[in-house]
Protein backbone atom coordinates (compact mmCIF):
# COMPACT_ATOMS: atom_id res chain seq x y z
CA UNK A 1 0.00 0.00 0.00
CA UNK A 2 1.32 3.45 -0.95
CA UNK A 3 -0.07 6.97 -0.90
CA UNK A 4 -2.61 7.93 -3.55
CA UNK A 5 -1.09 9.79 -6.47
CA UNK A 6 -3.85 12.33 -7.05
CA UNK A 7 -4.15 13.83 -10.53
CA UNK A 8 -3.04 17.42 -10.80
CA UNK A 9 -6.03 19.71 -10.27
CA UNK A 10 -7.00 22.34 -12.80
CA UNK A 11 -8.31 25.58 -11.34
CA UNK A 12 -11.20 27.11 -13.22
CA UNK A 13 -12.37 30.63 -12.39
CA UNK A 14 -14.92 29.03 -10.04
CA UNK A 15 -12.52 26.72 -8.18
CA UNK A 16 -9.32 28.81 -8.05
CA UNK A 17 -10.00 30.09 -4.50
CA UNK A 18 -10.44 26.52 -3.24
CA UNK A 19 -7.22 25.18 -4.83
CA UNK A 20 -5.11 28.20 -3.89
CA UNK A 21 -6.41 27.95 -0.33
CA UNK A 22 -5.47 24.27 -0.15
CA UNK A 23 -1.97 25.21 -1.34
CA UNK A 24 -1.73 27.57 1.66
CA UNK A 25 -3.03 24.89 4.04
CA UNK A 26 -6.55 26.35 4.26
CA UNK A 27 -9.86 24.66 3.48
CA UNK A 28 -11.61 27.44 1.57
CA UNK A 29 -15.40 27.35 1.24
CA UNK A 30 -17.93 29.80 -0.19
CA UNK A 31 -20.65 31.65 1.73
CA UNK A 32 -23.59 33.42 0.11
CA UNK A 33 -24.13 36.76 1.81
CA UNK A 34 -27.68 36.90 0.45
CA UNK A 35 -29.09 33.70 1.98
CA UNK A 36 -26.25 32.51 4.25
CA UNK A 37 -25.65 29.14 2.56
CA UNK A 38 -22.14 27.71 2.93
CA UNK A 39 -21.30 25.57 -0.08
CA UNK A 40 -18.74 23.17 -1.40
CA UNK A 41 -17.95 22.47 -4.37
CA UNK A 42 -17.05 25.95 -5.57
CA UNK A 43 -19.57 27.47 -7.98
CA UNK A 44 -20.19 30.75 -9.72
CA UNK A 45 -23.63 31.08 -8.10
CA UNK A 46 -25.24 30.12 -4.81
CA UNK A 47 -26.74 26.62 -5.02
CA UNK A 48 -29.75 27.81 -2.97
CA UNK A 49 -30.77 31.29 -4.14
CA UNK A 50 -28.75 31.41 -7.41
CA UNK A 51 -27.21 34.80 -6.52
CA UNK A 52 -23.68 34.99 -7.87
CA UNK A 53 -22.91 38.53 -6.84
CA UNK A 54 -22.58 38.00 -3.07
CA UNK A 55 -20.45 34.84 -2.80
CA UNK A 56 -17.41 35.23 -0.56
CA UNK A 57 -14.57 32.82 0.12
CA UNK A 58 -13.48 32.08 3.68
CA UNK A 59 -11.10 29.73 5.48
CA UNK A 60 -13.11 26.99 7.20
CA UNK A 61 -12.11 25.25 10.43
CA UNK A 62 -11.09 22.04 8.63
CA UNK A 63 -13.03 19.97 11.16
CA UNK A 64 -15.84 17.53 10.54
CA UNK A 65 -17.42 14.14 11.15
CA UNK A 66 -17.59 11.12 8.89
CA UNK A 67 -21.08 10.85 7.40
CA UNK A 68 -20.44 7.68 5.39
CA UNK A 69 -17.41 5.76 4.16
CA UNK A 70 -16.20 2.76 2.23
CA UNK A 71 -12.94 0.87 2.19
CA UNK A 72 -11.78 0.71 -1.42
CA UNK A 73 -10.15 -2.66 -2.00
CA UNK A 74 -9.85 -2.45 -5.80
CA UNK A 75 -9.32 0.45 -8.15
CA UNK A 76 -7.75 0.26 -11.58
CA UNK A 77 -7.17 4.01 -11.96
CA UNK A 78 -3.53 5.04 -12.23
CA UNK A 79 -2.29 6.39 -8.92
CA UNK A 80 -5.13 4.82 -6.96
CA UNK A 81 -4.60 1.09 -7.66
CA UNK A 82 -1.28 1.08 -5.81
CA UNK A 83 -2.85 2.69 -2.72
CA UNK A 84 -5.52 0.02 -2.07
CA UNK A 85 -6.96 -0.46 0.43
CA UNK A 86 -7.88 3.16 1.23
CA UNK A 87 -10.85 4.87 2.84
CA UNK A 88 -13.16 7.09 0.79
CA UNK A 89 -15.56 9.11 2.93
CA UNK A 90 -18.19 11.78 2.90
CA UNK A 91 -17.34 14.25 5.66
CA UNK A 92 -19.89 16.64 7.12
CA UNK A 93 -17.83 19.78 7.66
CA UNK A 94 -18.53 21.79 10.82
CA UNK A 95 -19.62 24.69 8.60
CA UNK A 96 -22.35 22.58 6.97
CA UNK A 97 -21.32 21.26 3.54
CA UNK A 98 -20.59 17.60 2.88
CA UNK A 99 -17.30 16.82 1.13
CA UNK A 100 -16.11 13.66 -0.63
CA UNK A 101 -12.55 12.93 0.43
CA UNK A 102 -9.99 10.34 1.48
CA UNK A 103 -9.19 9.44 5.10
CA UNK A 104 -5.46 8.81 5.29
CA UNK A 105 -2.91 7.20 7.62
CA UNK A 106 -5.37 5.04 9.53
CA UNK A 107 -6.35 1.43 9.93
CA UNK A 108 -9.64 1.10 7.99
CA UNK A 109 -11.01 -0.89 10.96
CA UNK A 110 -10.71 2.26 13.10
CA UNK A 111 -12.91 4.38 10.81
CA UNK A 112 -16.54 4.78 11.90
CA UNK A 113 -19.54 6.89 11.03
CA UNK A 114 -19.53 9.92 13.30
CA UNK A 115 -15.76 9.84 13.84
CA UNK A 116 -14.14 13.25 14.18
CA UNK A 117 -11.70 14.18 11.40
CA UNK A 118 -9.32 17.03 10.67
CA UNK A 119 -8.17 18.25 7.28
CA UNK A 120 -4.61 17.81 6.10
CA UNK A 121 -3.02 18.48 2.72
CA UNK A 122 -1.03 16.51 0.18
CA UNK A 123 1.25 18.85 -1.74
CA UNK A 124 2.06 18.14 -5.35
CA UNK A 125 5.04 18.67 -7.58
CA UNK A 126 3.96 20.66 -10.60
CA UNK A 127 5.71 21.98 -13.67
CA UNK A 128 3.82 25.28 -13.59
CA UNK A 129 3.78 28.12 -11.08
CA UNK A 130 0.65 26.89 -9.28
CA UNK A 131 0.88 26.02 -5.57
CA UNK A 132 -2.08 23.68 -5.13
CA UNK A 133 -2.58 20.81 -2.68
CA UNK A 134 -5.15 18.05 -2.22
CA UNK A 135 -7.26 18.23 0.96
CA UNK A 136 -7.47 14.86 2.75
CA UNK A 137 -8.66 14.05 6.25
CA UNK A 138 -7.18 12.28 9.28
CA UNK A 139 -8.95 10.80 12.29
CA UNK A 140 -8.80 13.30 15.18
Amino acid sequence: MSAIEHPLPFASWESRGFWEGAGRGELVLQRCQTCGLVQHRPRGVCAHCLDGSTLVHFAASGLGKIYSFTVTEQNQAKGFAEACPYVMAYVDLDEGPRMLTVVVDCDPDNVAIGAQVTVDYVSQTRDDAEMFAIPVFRLS
